[in-house]
C-alpha cells in the first residue's frame, strides 16, 4: 500500500470548507501540549491503538489524517493503520513545524525540550560514559560502541528505541484529568505492525 499525504495548506483548506477533519497527532502528551493545531486530538504513537483507530473505518468513508512533529512518526503510524485494516489513512506533509511554518493557527502551551533533543543529550552522556569508564576498565568502551550501533540503526530503520523509551518518562507525560474522555481511549496496547 502506498501513503497517502496532504499538505497542511490543503488541509487547511479542508477544514475550511466545512469538511470534518478526523485529525490524531501522534506526538508525546508534552510535544502536544508546547503547540499543535487546535482540531488534533493528542494519540501518542506508543500508545496507539491500531485496531480501535481503523475500527468502522472503510475506504470510501472520511480519511483519518495523521500529524506529528515532522513527518517521521506519523509516517509510521500511518502504516501501522493500514497494516491493521484502515486502507484510508493520510499523512500531514512536514507535521507540526510544516503547519505551524505556513502561518496556519495552532494553540500553544507551556515550552517543553523536544524527544529529539533529549536522545541527542542521553545519547552523548552515555557516549562520554562508556569513553571516561574505559580507562577503569577497557570493556566500558563497549558502551560507547553500543550507543554509536543504536545510532546506526535509528538512522537506518527511522525507528530510535532511546527515543520511545524517553517518551515515556515522567517528564515526557502529561496528567490528564479523570474525567477526560481521551484518557481513557489512551490507554490501550501498541498495535503491531
Amino acid at each position: 500500500m502506498s501513503l497517502t499525504t496532504i499538505s497542511p495548506k490543503q488541509l487547511f483548506e479542508l477544514v475550511q470548507s466545512g469538511t470534518k477533519i478526523d485529525l490524531i497527532d501522534v506526538r508525546t502528551p508534552v510535544e502536544f501540549r508546547e503547540v499543535h493545531v487546535s482540531f488534533a486530538r493528542n494519540v501518542p504513537l506508543d500508545q496507539l491503538d491500531c485496531a480501535k483507530v481503523s475500527a468502522g473505518r472503510t475506504e470510501s468513508g472520511p480519511p483519518l489524517y495523521v500529524i506529528c512533529r515532522s513527518g517521521s512518526r506519523g509516517q509510521q503510524a500511518c502504516q501501522k493503520i493500514q497494516a491493521a485494516g484502515c486502507a484510508n489513512v493520510v499523512n500531514v506533509e512536514g507535521g507540526t513545524l510544516a503547519w505551524d511554518q505556513a502561518g496556519l493557527p495552532v494553540l500553544r502551551g507551556k515550552k517543553a525540550m523536544s524527544l529529539e533533543r533529549q536522545v541527542r543529550i542521553a545519547a552523548g552522556l552515555m557516549v562520554l560514559a562508556g569513553v571516561g569508564l574505559s580507562f577503569v576498565h577497557p570493556y566500558f568502551i563497549g558502551l560507547s560502541a553500543f550507543v554509536g550501533a543504536g545510532l546506526v540503526f535509528a538512522g537506518v530503520t527511522d525507528t530510535c528505541g532511546m527515543g520511545m523509551i524517553l517518551a515515556r518518562m515522567p517528564w515526557n507525560q502529561v496528567p490528564r484529568p479523570a474525567s477526560d474522555p481521551a484518557s481513557a481511549s489512551q490507554t490501550s496496547a501498541q498495535c503491531s505492525s
